[in-house]
């Protein structure tokens, strides 16, 4: 549109407070912007003299405008910021953000459950976050467990199924997690104070639990009832280690969102950290792209009001390193010079700064997405330095690992073009070996992964990576010539301590350069292997951690295991349990069994210490 086109239509723009909208020929939103007075600001655009670049390039994009007008500043100011969000025009300042953030969610049903979701649904729960971490959300799961005790089973509770005796206790009420509302052990009353505890807890309010904890050891220590008064004092002693560590200023700072901003060229970085009662309860850094010369007033204005809508901020404090327009209603802004305010402000400058060199420290290390043609060229690179037959744009690696025999599990990562694929990994449990064989184990999932691709027709990858160097890599060819796969494509080992490669049949190993862009992509595919294999060995011992050791003994079953654990509630217990005890429990004859049992594994592991 220029300079003639707008004379003709100026004189029909409102003079109220409203915003605007741009739209080029394919009716495309190009631009949302506020104004105290329409007219005024939609004319500057036309009027001026100079102008960047990307103002004159949106000017001549403009076929059509469009216009709200609002009662108020305010208004206009939420308007804005609610259509950018929800159209993100070409030309708006972009937030760099598309993450789905993980809740809390206390269900609406009877004795309302507790678990991390990242679906927000409207069916009448209390969804509490969103939270910035899912490792935060669990951690912060298994605090509230430790100290609050709330059901984790799905069973449908509703009174009428409780009266007629339907649900028995599991082993969580035996292990004093659970009061047993499934049997009517634990009143609808009672089960709702442990939510409102939780609820206190997860906004930073200890102070309300820790007060009713202290009621709870005057009504048991009356009552002479000095052990269930010493697990309130411990859960006290919990909840205050817990905030003096989340504690980072005065607890009268009370309830304030704190703002930074650091600008890097046509990139901005701004972080956030919501406090209440003194503790930091989130924290967020977010990338916004300049497109329009915004001033850094404009920029953190737009990022605030965004991070409040995200993660629900009902602050009425801001705090901001400069004076600044932000126009939510009944917001006050602080920008402090000195005492408990600024220590917030400049510990969120400092995370601010630390976000941008550790981004910058990843790209050093080729970590970030790099472009479609330096991707390639690092694929060229590669095959060039391992003499490959073919552009390696499918990479696989393996890795296996067990622990003292038990739990033997392998991984498998997929990287195609250079980045994971990863809804080609997989995770094997190893079914044929028995005890220690890492060679043995190597053989049959390289095996059993190759075999089902074959069946398939599906396509090989130019390039398998085997995590072990020689012996391993020599397992896998095993299994590789079984299949008849033999230079249908490349295996290559990899050492574990001087990051050498081994081929089949050659005696030297091939030493890449340390800062070789071939090396860095065969280490990250490496540790995504590793990241991969540890995380499912994890999951793998700790399902059966409990009763592995109890049940490997020869006349220890499951119902024995679980009687045990149910009375003495940890393996360790169990262990230094009296005879007697035990014998009251299963038996005499069993009770020898096991004493035979954990005398015969000491003995394993001490062995399995000197090896």
């Amino acid at each position: 549109m220029t300079q003639k086109d707008f004379s003709k239509i100026a004189d029909t723009i409102p003079t109220a407070p409203g915003i605007y909208k741009y739209y080029n020929s394919a009716n495309e939103l190009l631009y949302v912007g506020k104004a105290k007075h329409l007219r005024k600001r939609v004319s500057s655009y036309f009027n001026k003299t100079k102008s960047s670049y990307k103002t004159y390039e949106l000017v001549n994009r403009i076929y059509k405008i469009e216009f709200t007008i609002v009662n108020s500043d305010q208004d206009a100011f939420l308007l804005e910021n609610s259509l950018i969000k929800e159209h993100q025009p070409l030309f708006n300042i972009n937030l760099k953000d598309d993450k789905s953030y993980p809740y809390i969610v206390i269900k609406n049903e009877p004795f309302p459950r507790v678990f991390l979701t990242r679906r927000k649904i409207k069916d009448g729960s209390t969804y509490l976050g969103p939270f910035t971490s899912v490792a935060k959300v669990r951690d912060l799961l298994n605090f509230i467990k430790q100290n609050i005790q709330l059901r984790t089973c799905r069973l449908p509770l509703t009174e009428t199924n409780i009266k007629k005796g339907k649900f028995k206790v599991c082993l969580e009420y035996h292990l004093g997690n659970c009061k047993g509302p499934c049997e009517g052990l634990q009143a609808l009353t009672d089960y709702l104070e442990g939510i409102s505890e939780l609820k206190d807890l997860l906004k930073g309010n200890l102070n309300p639990v820790i007060q009713n904890y202290r009621l709870q050891i005057k009504e048991h220590a009356t009552k002479m009832e000095f052990e269930k008064a010493a697990i309130y004092q411990s859960k006290i002693d919990h909840l205050q280690l817990y905030k003096a560590k989340s504690a980072v200023v005065n607890t009268n700072t009370g309830t304030v969102d704190v703002f930074s901003i650091l600008e890097e060229g046509e990139t901005a970085y701004v972080n956030y950290l919501a406090v209440n009662n003194g503790s930091i309860i989130q924290t967020k850094t977010i990338i916004l792209q300049k497109k329009l010369e915004e001033t850094a007033a404009e920029i953190l204005s737009f990022a605030i009001a965004q991070l409040r809508q995200i993660f629900e901020s009902e602050a009425k404090e801001i705090i901001v390193p400069f004076d600044m327009e932000y126009l939510e209603p009944n917001i006050f802004i602080t920008i402090p010079k000195a005492g408990d305010k600024k220590t917030l402000l400049t510990l969120s400058e400092k995370n601010v700064n630390y976000f941008k060199e550790e981004l910058k420290a990843k790209k050093l290390l080729k970590l970030e997405d790099k472009t479609s043609d330096e991707k390639h060229k690092v694929l060229q690179q590669m095959q060039a330095d391992l003499s490959l037959a073919e552009l390696p744009v499918h990479i696989e690696c393996f890795d296996n690992s067990n622990f003292q025999g038990s739990y033997a599990v392998a991984a498998m990562v997929c990287f195609k073009d250079g980045e994971p694929s990863k809804k080609d990994y997989r995770h094997f449990n190893i079914k044929t070996v028995e005890g220690i064989n890492d060679f043995a184990s190597m053989t049959e999932v390289v095996y059993r992964r190759y075999k089902r691709l074959t069946d398939e027709n599906a396509a090989l990858p130019q390039l398998v990576i085997i995590d072990g160097g020689k012996g391993q890599l020599s397992a896998a060819m095993e299994s590789i010539d079984k299949l008849e796969l033999r230079g249908k494509m490349t295996l290559v080992g990899l050492a574990k301590n001087k990051e050498e490669l081994f081929f089949s049949n050659d005696t030297q190993s091939l030493l890449l350069p340390w800062d070789s862009e071939s090396l860095k992509l065969i280490r990250r595919i490496r540790d995504e292997v590793h990241r991969f294999g540890i995380t499912h060995h994890r999951n793998k011992r700790s399902k059966g951690a409990f009763t592995n050791e109890l049940e490997s003994i020869k006349g220890i079953g499951k119902a024995t295991a679980d009687m045990l654990l149910k009375e003495f509630r940890s393996l360790k217990k169990i262990k230094v349990a009296s005879e007697q005890d035990i014998e009251k429990l299963i038996g005499k004859a069993k009770a020898e069994i096991l004493k035979k049992g954990f005398a015969g594994n000491h003995t394993n592991e001490n062995t399995n210490k000197d090896d």
